[in-house]
């Protein structure tokens, strides 16, 4: 199995550099003839919300339906898939960093109880617990 990194992905999803993007859809295409699978390490997905809100300014709504839709392409296996599809259910319910909600779930995923933050903001979902510093 191959595995993709984040900058395939986003040639996929922007089509914003025509000879990239034609390439990409080729090996998409390609996979999917011969019923392969293309790997997206759970990296790859952190990198690409902080590209599509950073760097493109894709509004949160349309980030989480792109992940969305992404989950639904047969040609895509994801690491922690369970783990992104709660990802993708809980953006849609809190307005919590986007980036910080998906470290919540794949830890969580990953057997965590908690994650341990300084965030307050990250801490008011349940997923998270306040690091409180004695004075």
């Amino acid at each position: 199995m191959k595995a993709i990194d984040t900058n395939v992905l986003i040639r996929f999803l922007m089509k914003d550099d025509e000879r990239q993007s034609e390439a990409v859809y080729r090996i998409f295409k390609d996979a999917e003839e011969k019923r392969q699978e293309l790997w997206v390490p759970l990296v790859v997905i952190l990198e690409t919300l902080w590209v599509l809100d950073s760097v493109y300014d894709i509004p949160r709504p349309e980030i989480v339906d792109t992940i969305d839709t992404l989950l639904q392409m047969p040609v895509l296996k994801f690491e922690a898939q369970p783990a992104l599809q709660q990802f993708v259910n809980l953006a849609r319910d809190t307005n919590l960093d986007l980036s910080d909600l998906l470290i919540a779930v794949s830890a969580k995923y990953s057997g965590a109880d908690t994650i341990l933050t300084f965030d307050a903001k990250a801490s008011r979902l349940n997923l998270f617990e306040i690091i409180r510093i004695k004075s």
